[in-house]
């Protein structure tokens, strides 16, 4: 296909698409999407409100589950505004640079929330296997450490991506398959030597994604073998419901994850739809859940909440 040819002194602009197909019920989706979106904003804001508030939540686990919610909002606030141009206004135009730099703090978040995870199990791992020294292992100073990992890690991941697609010439339509920036997406369509380009993606998708998931596992693994040497069954069940929330965190982080790049890799020739759909389950569905799932998992934060809410105690 035919097209203009750039070059890194006359950047391309790119075209967002909303839902392939389903152009006439546009409108319909952003209420849905802003539905989403407010149950996201609302639900991250209230955990941070509450975990600040309340004194008995001061602890090492909540300073991470904090974090999560401040990098699910960074998610949300990364998408809604080319999401709000494209499906309410009909604004379908985006700049490189503005491209650029939604791309890289959409990666980001998604990196981050990665290595969050990885800390939060860690903390599991500590409080179920080692509860003895958790105080001494987890403190304050080492929370922050661990916090600051997870940043600076996934900042050094994504950096070099938008300059990475930079140095490529643009010869193509330049319409993109979402409403908003993603790499998968924008690196079919320069025209140059794309090699560099895809082997960095592979390498840095394999140290944080793959290695995350391969060090959560493990975690649990060793939180398992240690529940099982509990001589009580409600003992068990009472420890391993101490998990139920940072496993669902997991599933639903890392299972559209896995969704979306088996698509990427294998469903070529899948209808557009089915990509578009998958990237929004992974970019709407984890920011949605994690605050639902730890209100109702959490018995603080659930009083809390009822108390706020509606004056009662649960």
């Amino acid at each position: 296909m035919g097209g203009i040819l750039y070059n890194s002194s006359e950047l391309p602009t790119f075209t967002l698409t909303g839902l392939p197909g389903l152009e006439n019920s546009q409108h319909w989706m952003f209420l849905l999407l802003g539905t989403l979106y407010i149950v996201s904003i609302v639900g991250n804001a209230l955990i941070l409100f509450i975990v600040k508030e309340e004194q008995s939540l001061h602890q090492p686990m909540y300073y991470f589950l904090s974090l999560l919610s401040v990098n699910d909002l960074g998610v949300s606030f990364s998408t809604l505004p080319t999401v709000l141009a494209t499906f309410c206004f009909h604004l379908r135009k985006i700049s490189f640079d503005s491209c650029m730099a939604q791309m890289f703090f959409i990666h980001y978040f998604s990196f981050m929330e990665s290595g969050v995870l990885l800390v939060m199990s860690f903390d599991r791992y500590v409080a179920i296997c080692n509860p003895l020294r958790y105080t001494t292992m987890l403190t304050d100073s080492r929370v922050v450490c661990m916090g600051l990992w997870a940043i600076i890690r996934s900042f050094c991941m994504i950096f070099p991506l938008p300059l990475l697609l930079k140095r490529l010439s643009f010869c193509k339509a330049n319409i993109l398959s979402h409403a908003y920036c993603l790499h998968p997406d924008l690196i079919h369509l320069p025209c140059g030597d794309i090699t560099i380009n895809n082997i960095f993606g592979l390498i840095i998708v394999m140290s944080t994604f793959g290695l995350d998931a391969a060090l959560i596992l493990f975690s649990y693994v060793l939180i398992l073998h240690s529940v099982l040497a509990i001589a009580s069954r409600e003992e068990r069940l009472k420890t391993l419901n101490t998990c139920v929330s940072h496993l669902c965190a997991v599933l639903i982080f890392y299972v559209p994850k896995i969704g979306v790049s088996m698509t990427a890799r294998y469903g070529r020739h899948a209808p557009l739809l089915v990509h578009t759909v998958m990237s929004l389950i992974y970019l709407f569905v984890p920011p949605m859940l994690n605050p639902v799932i730890y209100s109702i998992k959490t018995k603080e934060i659930r009083r809390r909440l009822g108390r706020m809410l509606v004056g009662t105690k649960f």
